[in-house]
């Protein structure tokens, strides 16, 4: 979908890209990095919107440098800055969009009516873009993105100024983009938790350069660490910690660990599990000391512990 060689931004004062190479397939690819990582700089290139200082990249196969238009029917875009005119429906908007993107008017009217329907603004399409929340209004962002039916979208900050469940229902619809349509996505975060639920593929850029490039199953890969959450009783009414003695004398190894648990459920406790007796032990204790077992399971890194440690990695 997306290939970069050598890909430089430089600016007087800054260098917002540099020397990036990567490849991107097909499927939810997360492009994660701080603010002013070069995420942005990096999306205006791929859509012909800025040239690079140098290197090169290709969209859908296409060179950026002499196929911007072409590039751009067959892309859609959703911009992280608020760029929508107020005094106008969603539908006027959404069909003005496709109509840009070459449909003719039929069609493009049509096209708005089942995109807006998608993203959840159906019943609200004719009312002013003013009036609607922020939430709304990255809908009605991420429609005319889609109301073309492209063949890759690019969703800059999708979820900026959601609150947590307006921004879980963003992350929703942007994985039935790919499930439902079969249209491939990078959407750019500096919220690495929200790109680890969403996206097969992470990219993490540092300074306008690559830091790693991965399927998110090997960012969150399985640990040794077992999390085991316990129930107290009337005979424990600490039972995590009666928990945390009991398998210590049991000779476990306990690691530190300042999760908090469901409530009545005291805290989590971390467990060394490298061998499967270890799940035994723990499994036997807990029902030796009359305790509920709320969960146990292997963790997995998450990809903020991951970005932190190839970042100190880097650095040194």
């Amino acid at each position: 979908m997306i290939a970069t060689e050598g890909l430089s931004k430089r600016f007087p004062r800054v260098t917002a890209l540099d020397r990036l190479s990567l490849d991107i397939g097909a499927g939810v690819t997360g492009l994660v990095g701080a603010n002013g990582a070069g995420k942005s700089t990096m999306i205006k290139i791929l859509l012909g919107l800025s040239p690079a200082t140098e290197g090169r990249a290709a969209v859908l196969g296409l060179d950026v440098s002499t196929s911007g238009a072409e590039i751009r029917e067959r892309v859609g875009y959703m911009p992280e800055h608020d760029c929508l005119p107020p005094d106008v429906s969603a539908t006027e908007f959404v069909v003005h969009m496709a109509r840009m993107s070459g449909l003719p008017p039929t069609a493009a009217r049509e096209r708005t009516a089942d995109t807006l329907r998608h993203v959840g603004l159906y019943e609200e399409r004719y009312r002013p873009i003013g009036g609607y929340s922020t939430g709304m209004k990255q809908r009605v962002k991420l429609a005319q993105a889609l109301v073309h039916d492209p063949q890759l979208v690019l969703l800059d900050e999708p979820t900026n100024g959601l609150d947590p469940v307006g921004r879980d229902e963003m992350l929703g619809l942007i994985r039935r983009v790919h499930t439902d349509f079969g249209i491939s996505v990078l959407v750019t975060s500096h919220l690495l938790g929200e790109l680890e639920r969403t996206c097969d593929h992470v990219v993490v850029i540092d300074g306008g350069r690559l830091l790693r490039s991965s399927s998110t199953s090997d960012f969150t890969q399985m640990t040794t660490t077992l999390a085991v959450e316990v129930t107290d009783s009337d005979e424990h009414p600490d039972g995590t910690g009666a928990l945390r003695d009991a398998l210590a004398a049991a000779g476990v190894t306990l690691l530190e660990s300042s999760e908090p648990g469901l409530p009545g459920a005291g805290h989590v406790l971390l467990v060394e599990a490298r061998g499967e007796d270890v799940h035994d032990t723990v499994r036997d204790t807990v029902a030796q000391l009359g305790l509920g077992l709320v969960r146990m399971e292997q963790r997995r890194h998450h990809i903020a512990e991951v970005f932190r440690q190839e970042k100190e990695e880097v650095s040194a």
